[in-house]
């Protein structure tokens, strides 16, 4: 296959990906700036977060879906602009009840993304290669996540540009981001190599073959339940602290509302760490085992958990560092439960389907999220919720590890092999 077009593929999809981050993390860092000029609660946000979460969640199992009908290029752009829209309304909002909207709005064009491009990436590389090369593609949300929170921190906070706008700021310019970022994928992308008259990987050909009747097998298939349920014990985790650690630090640790956004992007830098950690040792050491490097990292982030207070004590050093550990133990078996065992089972019921239900029922986590951190921070203290994120930590690397000694699964009548 041609080198030269993998890699374009492999560039532009990790730029789309990064580049719907931006949208992602900007309400989240918006959050201080809100709660102090506006008077929204905890609970406010955590019902505007659940709006996006909930239509998160079930746009995903549509969407992912659509991608193996009709090709990950359109299902993609058309997210990209649903959500571009809803971040230029979202600067102009001016209630709660507008930002709620506008949220679920924004959920809607954001689960277009993950189930289309995992599917497109997909469908460039073969089985063997996936775990390192999904590894490096999956620091496409991490990278975004820590620029599309250090960027909103600055504009938000910046009084050079549009200094009448405020908060706004927060919304604009990430948007106008993506508007660019959209517009280059839509030139660039393809679905597979077969529309550039190349030859397609072994994978891909057997998932297209088998559409027919893939939502039942699918949904019978044991493997697929395992890195799904996995994956929402990740998104629980994941999403408190992307969305609340700056809040966090802004209301507990007494930083200032730039300084609370800057901290917190070090849980995104340290993401790629983890994931390449993940990805490397489950080709290169585990044959492309992904559960036991999943599980063994969920304790790892237990152990960072139950660290941070202490960590966190010592001063600004100590917090990053926390928070470091934290992005790189959440993030590893995150990107390898979502991308790469995904797309091993993809080639028995089709990359879009399998990456969309998985990340789909992981997102019922992400919808959890908000509430549990409002009510566990709010009534029993921020000590209390990082003892609540530990024992499900605990809780997920138990469940992987009960299919710890899984090898290669077994391969059915006219299914190739594929692990887990």
């Amino acid at each position: 296959m041609n080198s030269r077009w993998r890699w374009q593929i492999f560039a532009v999809t990790w730029v789309a990906y990064a580049g719907f981050y931006l949208c992602r993390k900007n309400f989240a860092v918006a959050m201080p700036l809100l709660a102090a000029q506006l008077g929204y609660s905890k609970m406010d946000f955590a019902r505007v977060l659940l709006c996006d979460s909930l239509v998160y969640c079930v746009a995903q199992f549509g969407f992912g879906f659509l991608v193996d009908r009709v090709g990950a290029r359109r299902v993609v752009s058309f997210g990209m602009c649903v959500t571009v829209t809803a971040s230029l309304l979202m600067a102009n909002a001016n209630s709660l009840a507008a930002f709620t909207a506008l949220a679920a709005l924004n959920g809607l064009g954001q689960a277009a993304g993950w189930p289309g491009l995992v599917k497109n990436v997909g469908s460039w590389f073969s089985r063997r290669e996936r775990g390192v090369v999904m590894g490096w593609w999956s620091t496409n949300y991490m990278v975004g996540g820590f620029v599309g929170t250090a960027l909103t921190a600055y504009v938000a906070t910046q009084t050079t540009l549009w200094p009448a706008l405020g908060w706004r700021r927060a919304f604009l310019s990430p948007a106008i981001v993506l508007a660019v970022i959209s517009l280059a994928y839509g030139l660039i992308a393809r679905n597979t190599p077969s529309d550039v008259g190349l030859p397609g990987t072994d994978d891909e050909s057997g998932a297209q073959a088998r559409l027919a009747g893939a939502m039942a097998g699918m949904l019978r298939d044991r493997a697929v339940w395992m890195i799904a349920v996995g994956s929402l014990f990740s998104k629980i985790t994941r999403y408190s602290f992307m969305y609340w650690l700056p809040l966090y630090a802004f209301q507990h640790l007494h930083y200032s509302a730039r300084d609370a956004g800057l901290v917190s992007s070090a849980f995104e830098l340290a993401g790629p760490a983890g994931a390449l950690l993940a990805g490397y040792v489950s080709d290169r050491l585990m044959h492309s085992r992904r559960l036991p490097v999943a599980a063994v990292m969920f304790w790892g982030l237990a152990l960072a958990c139950w660290l941070h207070p202490m960590l966190a004590a010592t001063g600004r050093a100590g917090l990053a560092l926390s928070i470091a550990l934290l992005g790189m133990m959440n993030h590893g078996p995150d990107a390898l439960l979502q991308g790469a065992a995904a797309q091993d089972l993809g080639a028995r019921w089709g990359v879009g389907l399998v990456a969309g239900f998985v990340s789909g029922f992981a997102a019922i986590g992400q919808i959890l999220s908000p509430l549990a951190v409002a009510i566990v921070a709010g009534r029993y203290g921020w000590e209390r919720l990082f003892e609540m994120l530990m024992a499900l930590s605990l809780a997920g690397g138990a469940l992987l590890a009960l299919r710890w000694k899984d090898g290669p699964a077994a391969p059915r009548a006219g299914l190739r092999e594929t692990t887990i």
